[in-house]
């Protein structure tokens, strides 16, 4: 293939109408259930949800950019709680829609399935939720304006929950061409009846910015500009990367050292598939492999991550083979072996995907693996064979990987016969409870032998075990599997949750729906936490995905005046229980430094209560901030990790809290 691939995608099924009028919208049905059933278009009323309409309208500027009309968009968090997302498109179509007779803007705003991406020729490649993501927005939208840039006039329309206040207007002239859509999200209020989203929901910047810099990673040369009004002063970030997802590879191997220089490339199209592969090794023992399909990331993968996976390990076999790393006698290199400290991202384009679910987590388009099987082992395979010393370095680390495979089979098997033959088949630290419903059992992992013995003397036998950990545990960060399955804390743990480990892991098996990490309220205490998290993250994943785990916190006073006990948990809510008791006289003040220094009752009545305590239930809203996150603070890479202390020196120095 010749020349650049996003000028190839544009051009690669006859051609795309310029014009995009009011011919090109279809509309196959109304609009009626959304407010009715929004989990259904946007999965949730949450924060998830409310983040989601951001997406749907950024998505509709990203087919602009993808049809070749748009390079540039900008993204507003409004200090009134709207959000604003303006480009430099071609602008929604203004005439009057020949079925509908309404200007076709407002039929993309009040009719769902009305847009570009239903054949009309509006778009050839587009994501999006299905095509139906303005329109829901719209539905979903306390307020909603629209302002076209077209044909040198600036049009205008308002909405109310989905309704137009007026018709479509003519407000001004203009020199440039584009759309902005300003939405209130149609929170709950007191005030007013009839809301959608929870009332304390709100945007988060940092989960927002990510997905934008996500989008300007995936299609190289757009510019996203995303700021925050409402903090003093705003908050603005810009993402424009010309190395696409190649510079996506290096952002995700920015806190590691890799084997060599610069990722691995591949670029092709076929069928009027485009398709697009960045790799590179690393020194850790994590698996970063991500994979989008019309910029949608489908985290439960499909036939494009398939394909990829595929190549992958047949071309490293066969270069192996002829080269002679792998002797005749030697087995092949298995997928879990090449896959090994690999980061890579694979974006795949096509005019018709067919995602499973309507969450889009899985690619199902069977065309879609052949394709990337071809392209991906035709063009790394003739990349080794011109850079030897990098094939060398990616054979010795699968080699290496493979060994330790092999090291932790074995470690694996031995623990499942001891089980067989051992009596008691359980931990002897564990103190186990006596419910069999693991829905209605919790586990709390205790730090220290002194907190541990205040934990089991203060909790409800029946339906609360104890776990003492010795310490802290292995940084699984830095270590292959099968060293970790020789930690005596880590297989004390395994065998007591009972679902297993990696590969052989099995949430049917899990022994207590609530996985509670219980440490001191300190620095150690908040290490040893990162340790049990990062555990969890890299090799019981399912455990955090469907929300068995769970931080406890424990307070850090104990305020004593005129016989009554007050605990609190941080420094400001002593401040202010201070000036609600009053400081004189002088009230009696207890600093915890660890859980061994409470009392069975008071650690009952803080910390292990369900009608009394409060945790904190630990979630993983995005997959790549959260692999960043754990090697940044557990890698060997100290230069960031001082950077990230010092950027977030407020929060670190209230690791205590």
């Amino acid at each position: 293939m010749t020349g650049d691939i996003y000028q190839d995608i544009s051009a690669m099924a006859t051609h795309v109408d310029a014009a995009y009028d009011e011919k090109d919208i279809q509309v196959l049905e109304g609009l009626e259930a959304v407010r009715k059933r929004p989990g259904m278009y946007i999965g949730s009323t949450d924060q998830n949800g409310l983040h989601h309409l951001v997406y749907e309208i950024v998505d509709n500027a990203i087919d602009e950019a993808l049809a070749g009309y748009c390079d540039h968009i900008e993204v507003q968090l409004h200090q009134d709680g709207s959000v604003s997302v303006r480009d430099n498109g071609r602008g929604f179509p203004v005439g009057i829609h020949p079925k509908l007779k309404r200007p076709a803007v407002e039929v993309c705003l009040t009719v769902l399935h009305a847009g570009g991406k239903f054949g009309g020729g509006g778009y050839k490649v587009s994501g999006g939720l299905h095509g139906v993501g303005a329109s829901v927005v719209n539905a979903l939208s306390r307020r909603l304006t629209v302002t076209v840039y077209q044909h040198g006039k600036i049009h205008q329309q308002s909405y109310q929950r989905g309704k137009p206040d007026h018709d479509l207007e003519v407000i001004g002239e203009t020199d440039r061409t584009g759309t902005m859509i300003r939405f209130w999200p149609d929170t709950i209020r007191q005030d007013e009846p009839g809301g959608i989203f929870e009332a304390d929901s709100d945007f988060r910047m940092d989960t927002l910015s990510g997905r934008m810099r996500e989008m300007a990673f995936l299609n190289k040369g757009i510019r996203i500009d995303i700021t925050n009004e409402r903090t003093e002063p705003a908050d603005a970030r810009s993402y424009h990367y010309e190395g696409g997802i190649r510079e996506f590879v290096k952002y995700l191997n920015k806190n590691r050292s890799t084997l060599f220089a610069e990722p691995i490339y591949v670029e092709g199209i076929r069928n009027e598939v485009a398709v697009e592969v960045a790799l590179q090794y690393n020194d850790s023992y994590q698996e970063s492999v991500y994979a989008f399909a019309n910029n949608i990331r489908t985290p439960e993968g499909g036939t494009h991550l398939i394909g990829f996976y595929s190549a992958l390990t047949r071309t490293i076999n066969d270069y192996g083979r002829r080269h002679k790393y792998l002797k005749e006698s030697d087995a092949n290199l298995k997928g879990e072996d090449v896959r090994e400290s690999l980061a890579a991202v694979i974006s795949v384009k096509l005019k018709e995907p067919q995602f499973e679910g309507q969450t889009k987590s899985k690619l199902g388009n069977s065309e879609v693996r052949g394709i990337v099987d071809s392209l991906m082992g035709d063009q790394l395979g003739t990349y080794l064979e011109e850079n030897p010393a990098v094939a060398q370095a990616i054979l010795d680390r699968c080699l290496g990987a493979a060994r330790a495979r092999e090291a932790a089979r074995k470690a694996r098997e031995l623990t499942r016969r001891k089980t067989v033959l051992e009596s008691a088949a359980l931990p002897g630290k564990l103190a186990d409870c006596s419910e069999t419903d693991p829905a209605k059992s919790e586990i709390f992992l205790v730090e220290g032998n002194s907190a541990g013995g205040s934990a089991k003397s203060g909790r409800d036998r029946h339906f609360q075990a104890i776990m003492p950990l010795r310490g802290k545990i292995l940084n699984v960060e830095k270590t292959r599997l099968d060293r970790i399955l020789m930690n005596e804390e880590i297989k004390n743990m395994i065998t007591a949750f009972g679902c297993g480990i990696g590969q052989d892991f099995d949430l049917g098996k899990l022994r207590y729906h609530r996985i509670v990490c219980m440490t001191d309220a300190d620095v150690d205490g908040a290490h040893i936490r990162v340790l049990l998290l990062t555990f969890f993250y890299r090799y019981m994943r399912p455990l955090i995905e469907k929300g068995h785990v769970y931080i406890a916190m424990p307070p850090l006073y104990k305020v004593t005046k005129s016989k009554q006990e007050h605990y609190v948990y941080n420094e400001a809510a002593l401040e202010k229980l201070l000036d609600e008791i009053g400081r004189e006289p002088k009230p009696e003040l207890q600093r915890y430094k660890g859980l061994g220094e409470m009392s069975a009752e008071q650690l009952w009545v803080t910390t292990m209560n369900p009608e009394t305590r409060t945790m904190m239930q630990v979630e993983v809203s995005d997959a790549i901030v959260a692999d960043e996150t754990f090697t940044l603070l557990m890698g060997d890479q100290v230069e960031p990790r001082r950077e990230f202390i010092e950027q977030n020196y407020d929060m670190v120095a209230d690791l205590d809290i």
